[in-house]
């Protein structure tokens, strides 16, 4: 039997100059670990309208489980505009309120993530005191819980950040975050200085940085492991960190060493970079080939 991974937040349409796409990082971490072969379930909602039946159709097309979303008939399925003006650092306007804001806690939500060997989670969903008790309730059941920072000016809060923190094992942020956990936390902004604060201050088990070009770290234990990524043409950057992150969960739960996990998740994340939008089709074979 497949590993069970579930994941709680966003799912929206990506408003690209070219037409809309399914995204949301919690979904494009949830697409990417179904066609890895992980029993991947999300966590989310969408509204009582035409853009909430697309994408849930999306997903019943894709394959992909829909049994954890809730519809919600008093809000608008989210939708996020895009500016792909710089193919590696978009930038995103996100719309507010809208469905996934309010997640409500049910047993349903309960059981599948007790059942599940990991719990991915994010800053975004959480803007809203609903979704956010939600989570924090979830939380509570000792899966390997995994925070992906994720963060989306204006809608983080440290003092929520940190309540997750204490109820988190595997924290994965990029270079971007880096700074401004170190700004907040009053350390020098470097990956020593900030893993070992962390390190220090919560329960965290492993941390990983995501370093964009230049490639990802994990941490643990005060040791770092380095891989230098993998070089493509970038087509645009979106979903390509939650590829990444995808690819972490799927080697990690596997058992493999750190580098062996390093080195797969950068090669998917490249794969991903190499072609438009986040929500991006492959194999196995196609992930195995890069940098070959």
């Amino acid at each position: 039997m497949s590993k069970k991974v579930v994941i709680f937040g966003e799912m929206l349409w990506d408003c690209l100059p070219s037409g809309p796409v399914p995204g949301g990082a919690p979904l494009n971490v949830m697409l990417n670990l179904t066609q890895l072969g992980l029993n991947a379930q999300l966590i989310s909602a969408v509204g009582d309208d035409e853009d909430g039946e697309n994408l849930l159709q999306f997903l019943k097309d894709f394959p992909a489980s829909v049994e954890l979303i809730q519809v919600h008939h008093n809000q608008p399925t989210s939708k996020v505009l895009v500016d792909t003006s710089d193919k590696e650092n978009m930038k995103y306007t996100i719309v507010s309120p809208v469905a996934w804001d309010f997640i409500s806690f049910n047993d349903r939500l309960e059981q599948a993530t007790q059942s599940a060997e990991a719990f991915v989670f994010g800053t975004l969903s959480v803007r809203n005191q609903l979704s956010l008790e939600t989570l924090l309730r979830l939380l509570q059941h000792h899966t390997l819980r995994i925070f992906d920072a994720n963060l989306r000016p204006p809608f983080y809060d440290f003092q929520v950040i940190e309540k997750l923190l204490h109820l988190t094992d595997i924290l994965k942020i990029n270079e971007d975050e880096l700074e401004l956990f170190a700004a907040y936390f009053s350390t020098d902004p470097n990956p020593k200085s900030l893993c070992g604060y962390l390190d220090k201050h919560f329960p965290l088990t492993i941390i990983c940085i995501t370093m964009g070009a230049k490639g990802a770290a994990i941490y643990q234990n005060g040791q770092f492991t380095h891989h230098s990524g993998y070089r493509v043409e970038v087509e645009d950057s979106i979903g390509a960190g939650d590829a990444f992150l995808s690819g972490f969960i799927y080697s990690y739960l596997a058992g493999k060493d750190h580098e062996a996990t390093l080195d797969f998740a950068c090669k998917i994340g490249a794969l991903v970079a190499s072609r438009k939008g986040g929500t991006v089709s492959y194999t196995l074979d196609e992930i195995q080939k890069i940098g070959t």
